[in-house]
């Protein structure tokens, strides 16, 4: 004989929570937008190294890697500019799968909004503390957003363990 697990109906708590834990998700996604947006005009302004970096950290500018190798120069605006746009696709993606599918109850689309920073972050983080380039001013805004997505992500959660669709 067969049986069938029960799940019981989600209360409207569960509900609220899902619904402000996606939300929350998706505003820290438009978030990462946002960074890879500030990545990007850095690349033009007169700064140039990424936000939070400067002589303590690197002994040069802009003016400086300029006269030293215009193409170096080229490479790292190259590299500033691809990697804003990587930063905004992820918070693109994140937003998007939070607000159309975690609000929706689809635990895959969590597992996939939850990983893809996750991953991100996982690559891009570790090489910043042993270059000293761990600075509040260059990685705290990624670390507040990080934390109110992860508040969202677990508020989120728990209204998805009553509500899953898949």
């Amino acid at each position: 004989m067969a049986t069938t697990t029960v799940r019981p109906a989600a209360t409207p708590a569960d509900l609220q929570r899902l619904r402000i834990g996606s939300a929350i998700m998706a505003i820290a996604g438009v978030g990462f937008i946002g960074y890879g947006v500030l990545f990007f005009a850095r690349n033009f302004s007169s700064s140039f190294l990424e936000l939070g970096i400067g002589h303590n950290e690197v002994s040069v500018g802009k003016d400086e890697i300029q006269a030293f190798s215009p193409s170096l120069n080229d490479n790292i605006g190259h590299l500033h500019i691809a990697l804003s746009g990587f930063i905004a696709a992820t918070g693109l993606a994140t937003a998007a799968l939070a607000w159309f599918g975690v609000r929706r109850g689809h635990l895959w689309a969590w597992i996939t909004a939850v990983a893809a920073p996750v991953l991100a972050l996982a690559v891009a983080l570790p090489d910043h503390y042993p270059n000293n380039f761990d600075t509040l001013g260059h990685l705290g805004l990624i670390y507040a957003d990080t934390v109110l997505f992860v508040v969202g992500a677990v508020l989120a959660l728990v209204g998805l363990r009553a509500t899953a669709t898949d």
